[in-house]
């Protein structure tokens, strides 16, 4: 049996998800952490962190995703993306992903509960986007034969219309057999995505989704964006909102009590809403630790904006993430990424990660709340029992930058190295 390589990550301070330890020393073997502190294996490779900062592998916990995005994401020391409605499932990244070592782990909700003509097919169309076609040109044969044979899973997988509470207990069984690791429903009417009527369920065939995924010990997240289906998802006993509503009725106060008393977790994606009310990360975008990571097809698209809810004002998100946050509510990174596309602007994958934990802290948070918003803190709410902490027995998920991002946040953009399952990322 091969000997593994032991390293040695030394010298540098250590965010260990939850908060800054006084250890200074990570030792890695294989794809494992096996000691946070103490001596130095004799023979280790030496990685000497002076001036920098350790910390878990980040977590986006909202995305829409494909190899491209996975292998951008990594780059930004972002080593696991949920994606919260694609192709990615279990049985999937067996058939698609066999074999890749370059970019990011990756969770699925398969295919959403959502109505025919529903979100987001008012984004997508019918067949396979341009957009996606543009991507599989750049794919190897391998990869676009893999690619083919998901997106034809998929496919079979929308045959099933739903219209009862039958259908929707068949549409959850089917993602659970395919392999999704938690469920997502869609409340979407269109408002704040300027395609207003879009078709949504009844209530109770909504609950009945959400009902059939937990006897299946399955979490249930909510695609919402205002208030009104953001109280709907709650009622109908979601364990997570996808998104912060964009909008800030009189009764929110109210709202903000009934998701603390459920438990449900938020994962506001204020990158996203940024984008929404039409505002352009230039200033982020134009840094040059993110575009020097980017390809010219999502620098473009950072550069561009949704631009559907222009009325919509940062003020109010922020200040609904906070009213949150100030309930004891968990609060998740994430950033709704998916293509390189214009009209889905605003957004990159794994750099708006970094957009993300700043806004989060412009909104009040501090950085090192952030920063288990980013960690520890998906890692628990998606029992991720591997990750988001630096302890021992975790997964090797690390990223060191230069810098202390616990006390100044844009310092997780000074990336230095990145580890992956305790491999070590070439290009970064």
């Amino acid at each position: 049996m091969r000997n593994e390589i032991i390293t040695a990550i030394t010298n540098v301070r250590i965010f260990d998800g939850e908060k800054v330890i006084d250890e200074q020393n990570v030792i890695i073997k294989g794809e494992k952490i096996i000691a946070v502190g103490g001596e130095i294996p004799a023979g280790a490779v030496i990685i000497d962190g002076k001036g920098g900062s350790l910390m878990p592998g980040l977590i986006d916990s909202h995305v829409h995703t494909d190899i491209d995005g996975l292998r951008h994401a990594l780059r930004f020391g972002v080593t696991t993306e949920l994606e919260m409605m694609g192709g990615y499932t279990k049985n999937a990244r067996e058939r698609e992903l066999k074999g890749i070592d370059d970019i990011a782990d990756v969770k699925s909700a398969g295919m959403g509960v959502t109505p025919k003509g529903g979100h987001p097919d008012e984004l997508i169309g019918d067949g396979i986007p341009d957009f996606v076609l543009k991507e599989m040109e750049k794919m190897t044969e391998e990869e676009r034969e893999a690619f083919l044979a998901t997106f034809e899973e998929e496919e079979k997988q929308e045959e099933i219309c739903i219209n009862t509470v039958k259908d929707a207990i068949k549409h959850v069984d089917k993602q659970v057999a395919e392999g999704s690791d938690y469920i997502k429903i869609l409340i979407e009417e269109g408002t704040v995505m300027n395609s207003p009527g879009l078709p949504v369920f009844s209530d109770d065939i909504y609950k009945a989704a959400v009902d059939e995924a937990h006897k299946l010990n399955k979490i249930v997240l909510a695609h919402v964006l205002t208030a009104e289906s953001s109280k709907t998802a709650i009622e109908v006993g979601v364990d997570g909102l996808a998104h912060v509503f964009v909008d800030r009725p009189t009764w929110t106060p109210d709202l903000i009590k009934t998701i603390a008393k459920s438990g449900a977790f938020v994962t506001p994606c204020l990158s996203l809403n940024s984008s929404i009310i039409g505002r352009i990360p230039s200033e982020f975008a134009s840094d040059s630790r993110v575009s020097s990571k980017l390809s010219e097809d999502w620098i473009k698209t950072l550069n561009s904006s949704f631009n559907t809810y222009p009325q919509g004002t940062m003020e109010d998100s922020f200040n609904n993430v906070m009213d949150l946050r100030n309930a004891g509510v968990d609060i998740l990174v994430g950033t709704d990424v998916s293509m390189p596309v214009p009209s889905l602007g605003g957004l990159a994958h794994g750099a708006s990660v970094h957009h993300e934990l700043q806004l989060l802290v412009e909104a009040g948070f501090t950085p090192i709340e952030a920063l288990r918003a980013a960690t520890s803190v998906p890692a628990r709410c998606f029992s991720l029992t591997d990750r988001g902490r630096i302890v021992e027995g975790s997964r090797a998920d690390l990223l060191l930058v230069e810098g202390d991002p616990t006390t100044n946040i844009s310092d997780t953009l000074s990336i230095k190295a990145v580890w992956s399952r305790g491999k070590r990322l070439e290009k970064i």
